[in-house]
């Protein structure tokens, strides 16, 4: 039992020490940020548009550069990853002179970046260099260098790129973040980049993407029974039915709660005017309005449904929980 208890204590104590390793490394780094930092912002904004980023790495640089021209590309900054052992067997015709290269090697030293430079300097394609050593040849080439030196790596023999690798990764995501902060690149414009995901059905899907409209609206004219009512919500599948006048402008609600409600009173409900058991001045919502929208409203008034309604109060849609559930905007 003791045996087990010092293997897991040690297991935990490696553990926090590589995070305070790769914190340490990232404080350093911060510290560090200034005029190259401004720099690079500064040529990534000059060429792109109509340029893009180009993110270069190879082994482990090349994961944190394919994470990182994803993260620009999803954050306003158009950027694409290429495999630097790929680019000298023609992908290198994907970097066009109006892109700009970020170049990612600690060492800054690995051929198959360094046999790309007579390319960029035929082209005059400005280099960003994410390097840890500011005498390599990728420093001295480089337009920029981003210092992403660290006194130590993570792994106890020195080898496995850890701290470093955190330290690039950190630096490209202030990179992306200040350029999304300089362009004013907001939040809708993040959805429009993810449709498929939670934020973009959060942030792009409206009323009118998801209500009930035109024939499927279960409605009765005002003056009908309770039993007339009863007969349309049936029909329906909402468990509502909306009364309306001539012009087709809201004048109440009436629900399956309601209809409990009255019977519990021991209302004769079956020839009685829908006006004297239904809702008025239902909980209405506008079409152009986020779906998202609609559930803050039927949490925040505790109901199971809106009725959507155009400027002049005519009805011109339903939207309920069960729909916005379907479409995954809750």
């Amino acid at each position: 039992m003791s045996d087990h208890i010092s293997d897991v204590t040690e297991i935990i104590e490696w553990a926090q020490e590589v995070l305070s390793i790769e914190k340490q490394a990232l404080e350093v780094f911060s510290d560090c940020i200034g005029d190259e930092f401004i720099c690079a912002v500064r040529i990534i904004e000059n060429q792109v548009p109509p340029g893009k980023v180009a993110v270069l790495g190879m082994g482990k640089s090349g994961h944190i550069a394919n994470k990182i021209a994803a993260t620009l590309a999803s954050t306003g900054t158009p950027a694409f990853f290429v495999h630097p052992a790929e680019a000298g067997h023609g992908d290198l015709g994907m970097i066009s002179p109006h892109d700009v290269v970020i170049a990612i090697s600690q060492s800054g030293t690995a051929d198959e970046l360094l046999r790309l430079l007579p390319y960029f300097k035929r082209y005059t394609i400005p280099v960003i260099a994410f390097t840890g050593r500011l005498n390599s040849p990728l420093a001295e080439y480089a337009e920029v260098v981003i210092n992403t030196s660290v006194a130590q790596e993570a792994c106890p023999h020195g080898l496995a790129p850890t701290a470093s690798t955190t330290v690039a990764l950190a630096a490209g995501d202030a990179l992306a973040i200040c350029l999304l902060r300089r362009s004013g690149f907001m939040a809708n414009d993040f959805a429009e980049r993810h449709p498929h995901g939670a934020l973009g059905r959060k942030l792009l899907v409206c009323v009118s993407d998801l209500m009930l409209k035109g024939g499927d609206i279960p409605t009765v004219k005002e003056g009908a029974t309770v039993l007339e009512s009863l007969v349309t919500m049936t029909q329906g599948t909402v468990g509502a039915v909306a009364i309306v006048d001539e012009q087709g402008c809201i004048q109440g609600l009436f629900t399956d709660g309601d209809l409990r409600r009255a019977l519990v009173r021991g209302v004769d409900v079956m020839h009685e005017p829908i006006e004297k058991l239904m809702s008025i001045q239902p909980k209405t919502i506008g079409a152009e309005k986020l779906a998202v929208e609609a559930v803050i409203m039927m949490d925040q008034f505790k109901v199971n449904l809106l009725l959507v309604t155009d400027d002049d109060n005519r009805l011109i849609g339903i939207i309920n929980m069960r729909m916005l559930v379907h479409a995954g905007v809750v």
